[in-house]
């Protein structure tokens, strides 16, 4: 069931798997205001619902912002994600490779930082992501 949808983001949650899956936001930085506030409402949903489980799609997400800006915004995500009842996140990688470092470096980060509370893992598939998530 479609939980939100709106020009950044779109929650498909699925009460039986306790899955919500979201296609992460592109980061344009005129938008940022925009996708920061809609990022919060997505950690409201995850605890109004008492999701357990998220999968991050990023594969088609653009990346228009600086890195610092984006390891910010990824560490504030991982923060506010911390305060929930997540157990697992799984991301779906992007196709370039630099993209997925940079992704990478910034959850090193938000790991060296001590707020993550749930396991993270990082998939070439939406269907590997799945798999996971439901073991």
């Amino acid at each position: 069931m479609i939980l939100l949808q709106n020009s950044i983001l779109r929650l498909e949650y699925n009460p039986a798997t306790d899955i919500l899956q979201v296609r992460y936001p592109d980061l344009q930085r005129y938008h940022l205001s925009e996708i920061r506030h809609s990022l919060q409402i997505m950690v409201e949903t995850i605890r109004n619902y008492d999701v357990r489980k998220l999968l991050l799609d990023a594969r088609t997400t653009a990346i228009e912002i600086e890195e610092e800006e984006n390891r910010q915004l990824t560490v504030e995500l991982a923060g506010m994600l911390s305060k929930t009842r997540l157990t697992k996140v799984a991301r779906v990688q992007p196709a370039d490779p630099e993209k997925e470092a940079r992704a990478q470096r910034n959850i090193e980060a938000a790991r060296k930082a001590g707020i993550l509370n749930y396991e993270v893992a990082t998939f070439t598939t939406p269907e590997e992501a799945l798999i996971w998530l439901k073991a």
